[in-house]
């Protein structure tokens, strides 16, 4: 018992069973094969049907009875998976030449399921005569079913190139597959060229296949991509579907959609374009119906007057299935391997099938011609000797004996002595003398036809020709789906997504952001909703076409178009960051922001951190892709200390001053900043010592004059900036402040100001407020450490000191 018990690994034994599993189901279930295109479950389908006469000419019977004949003989699987494919054959929006006839409910477009298999009847249809037809003549190999008690075929004889014209779509181990349907007349003519000229190019075969041909039409994009997917077996076009604008009384218009791309389901598309009106996405669509019935498609969308249909429609093109990609992944099983299926090697492998085919089958009727005209010989030369030979037979014992007698006394052949033997009396009449030597004539004919066709290559493909030609004449139909040589890119024109009107927008330092209307911030413009110590960072009025930037102290960049930013109260106070960003930080805080009309565009951002780094960006490069669920990092921060403390729009043409809490002050050009990508540090702005940090860099203008900075003691004290000279990057800079051994003076806050600036503004770290009149401040010189002004133990440290302009305050 012991020698029996062999030990394996639990890889080797997975590895093993798993490579068989999916042999099986690359070969046996979810590809098609490249001759009939026809997966084993549709395959099985057609034959037990047909094995069961349930053909066109007959009528009807019920689904359940084919499901069941199907399961019980040939396909030992479930029954729903057996129905299931038979709906699709019988489905005329999914497959270009239904191979089912069913009557009574098999689905919609709208995705709607069948009736179960005991309330539907079935029949194969027309056009799958045409793939069983040569089935009888011995034309495909037939091996034995799952239990042994009947035979299958493994591949169908068919006339029609299924493959294509159908199409295929399967998931396997390793394996998918997706062949969409073309036009039965298209691939014949070019089947019948390629007969003719088995060397044709792709750009020859394409003159005849134009491209795919889908059952619901609709309009293909992208010959590259079909040409790509032709010579390769995979590609990629855009599928778009048909629509047509017509105007309504007063003023009004409607888009009416008549057919949709491949496999789109029709009732959510419907329920998507719904949506996009009710969620106001799209302004202009009053209504969204669909009117199909069994006259056609329609799915009619109402537009309220002077709407922009083409906007609204390369809208509806962009976010819904209106339109949608098709990639081709033409994989097929061709000699038990799975193989990416080219036009040329795809035609050629079922034009080689069916000359096999046709040979088998000539090579069978020859045999059965010859056979039958051996027997018409021997009637024809009893007919000569009626009398003698039927007074053999009336002499002789029994049948047995019979044929002997006549096999030895008029020299007949074994077959021949059988036929006349069973041949009934009433065929015995002088008549029947000439039907025979006609007959003669006629095998004798069709012998020599079968033979020439056996031997000769010309007539073998006539015969071929001949029958794709008439597989055309009986069933070929007009292209249904439009092909157009390029992809149409779609532009969405914000004034079709967007209202354009004015709103107010607020933006405070702890993350809150609100859009409110201009009458409710009218109406209560002093209450903005913020907490007492949530400083205000943006209060303006903007317009819902332009796009907000926010940056934060951790060096991220906070993207909204205004129209996207939720619509609050004025008294309330809006929506955190928080809860729409997953990246958000506790410490994190709104350090400054803009407004742009476009953020594609090549301004140049330049930013600092207070560790002594400086970069320039351009604004288009940092604008996230995905930016409602998380920030973008716009500069790279080396530690964990580090903090962004200035962005601001800059030219090289300028140029930038940084200044340390230590009291230095370093001048030098713009250009000098690289512009580099977002997730980057940048370069060092100043050398700074070991205990100094970078407070502000200010970006200098031909109206900058003067120097305006706060202390930490809390004086203040302005200087003119010709003082501090034009320097480069990286060094150390010169003093501002003096250093005083009994009190450590430090640079809080600082800006630049014009000659005719007036008033100055300092903020606290108590949110208080001071006001300077800089008529009452003498002009400081550069090392001047400033005259008192503020008491930071009861006013609190500066944050901020800006000019005031008086006309916007007041």
């Amino acid at each position: 018992m012991a020698d029996r018990i062999t030990e394996l690994s639990l890889e080797a034994v997975m590895g093993e069973r798993f490579g068989r599993y999916s042999k099986y189901i690359i070969q046996e279930r979810a590809l098609p094969d490249i001759r009939d295109g026809l997966k084993p479950v549709q395959r099985r389908i057609l034959y037990a049907m047909d094995q069961d006469s349930n053909t066109y000419d007959h009528p009807y019977r019920k689904s359940a009875k084919a499901v069941g004949n199907i399961m019980g003989n040939f396909h030992p699987h479930g029954d729903s998976s057996i129905y299931e494919a038979m709906v699709r054959l019988s489905q005329d929006w999914k497959v270009r030449e239904p191979l089912i006839d069913m009557n009574g409910n098999n689905g919609s477009v709208d995705n709607d399921p069948a009736a179960a298999m005991r309330y539907t009847e079935s029949r194969l249809a027309k056009i799958s005569g045409e793939i069983l037809k040569d089935l009888a003549q011995d034309t495909v190999e037939m091996v034995l079913n799952f239990d042994d008690t009947t035979y299958e075929p493994t591949v169908l004889p068919s006339r029609v190139p299924n493959l294509f014209v159908n199409g295929a779509t399967g998931i396997s181990a390793g394996y998918a597959t997706d062949i969409p349907p073309h036009n039965l007349k298209e691939i014949n003519d070019a089947l019948i060229y390629l007969l003719d000229h088995p060397g044709a190019s792709l750009d020859k075969l394409m003159e005849f296949v134009k491209g795919p041909d889908f059952p619901t039409g609709g309009i293909i994009q992208g010959v590259d991509g079909i040409r790509q997917a032709y010579q390769t077996g995979r590609g990629r076009v855009v599928v778009r579907a048909k629509t047509e604008v017509t105007p309504l009384k007063g003023g009004k218009q409607k888009i009416e959609i008549t057919e949709i791309p491949y496999e789109v389901v029709k009732s959510n598309l419907v329920a998507k374009i719904d949506g996009i009106r009710l969620n106001k996405e799209v302004a202009g669509i009053s209504e969204v119906r669909d009117e199909s019935d069994r006259e056609g498609m329609s799915i009619v969308i109402e537009l309220a007057k002077d709407a922009s249909a083409d906007g609204i429609l390369t809208y509806l093109f962009k976010k819904t299935d209106l339109q949608i990609s098709y990639n081709f992944n033409m994989v097929a099983i061709h000699d038990q391997r799975p193989v990416l299926v080219t036009l040329q090697n795809g035609l050629t492998a079922f034009l080689d099938f069916r000359k096999d085919v046709v040979l088998k089958r000539s090579a069978y009727d020859l045999k059965k011609a010859q056979a039958r005209q051996h027997i018409v010989e021997g009637l024809i030369r009893m007919l000569s000797i009626l009398d003698e030979v039927v007074q053999t037979i009336r002499s002789s014992k029994n049948r047995k004996d019979a044929t002997q007698n006549l096999i030895d006394q008029y020299d007949f052949t074994k077959a021949q002595a059988e036929a006349i033997v069973t041949l009934q009396l009433y065929r015995l009449t002088n008549t029947d003398v000439t039907q025979l030597q006609d007959e003669h004539d006629e095998l004798a004919k069709k012998i020599a036809d079968l033979q020439k066709i056996l031997n000769e290559t010309a007539a073998l493909h006539n015969v071929i020709r001949k029958e794709l030609r008439a597989v055309s004449k009986e069933y070929a139909t007009e292209r249904q789906t439009v092909i157009e040589d390029e992809i149409e890119s779609l532009v969405i024109d914000t004034a079709v997504t967007v209202p354009d009107e004015n709103v107010r927008l607020l933006l405070s330092q702890n993350g809150y952001v609100k859009r409110s209307s201009l009458r409710s911030f009218k109406a209560s413009a002093a209450e903005n909703g913020l907490a007492d110590d949530d400083p205000v960072i943006l209060n303006e009025t903007v317009n819902t076409t332009q796009h907000l930037l926010a940056f934060t102290n951790m060096g991220n960049l906070i993207y909204r178009p205004v129209y996207e930013i939720a619509d609050f109260k004025w008294k309330e106070p809006g929506e955190h960051f928080s809860q729409t960003l997953s990246n958000w930080d506790s410490d994190e805080l709104i350090l400054s922001a803009l407004v742009v009309d476009n953020p594609e565009t090549d301004q140049q951002l330049l930013m600092a951190s207070n560790d002594g780094y400086i970069k320039q960006s351009v604004l288009k490069d940092l604008i996230p892709k995905a930016y409602k669920k998380k920030s973008a990092v716009v500069m790279k921060l080396k530690t964990a200390a580090s903090r962004l403390i200035q962005v601001q729009v800059v030219n090289d043409k300028q140029e930038v001053m940084t200044l340390s809490t230590n009291g230095l002050a370093l001048r030098f050009a713009v250009s000098e900043v690289p512009v580099v990508g977002a997730r980057t540090a940048g370069v060092k702005a100043m050398k700074l010592v070991a205990d100094d940090q970078v407070v502000a860099a200010l970006v200098l203008t031909s109206q900058s004059s003067y120097l305006a900075l706060v202390t930490n003691q809390g004086t203040f004290k302005y200087s003119r900036l010709d003082e501090i000279t034009l320097s480069h990057r990286a060094n150390k800079g010169v003093q501002v402040l003096s250093p005083r051994k009994t009190v450590h003076y430090a640079i809080a806050a600082a800006t630049v100001i014009p000659s005719d600036q007036s008033v100055l503004r300092i903020t606290t770290d108590r949110l208080k407020t001071f006001d300077i009149q800089l008529q009452d401040h003498g002009l400081s010189n550069r090392t001047a450490n400033g005259s008192a002004l503020l008491k930071p133990s009861s006013d609190g440290q500066a944050l901020s000191i800006e000019p005031l302009d008086l006309q916007e305050e007041g």
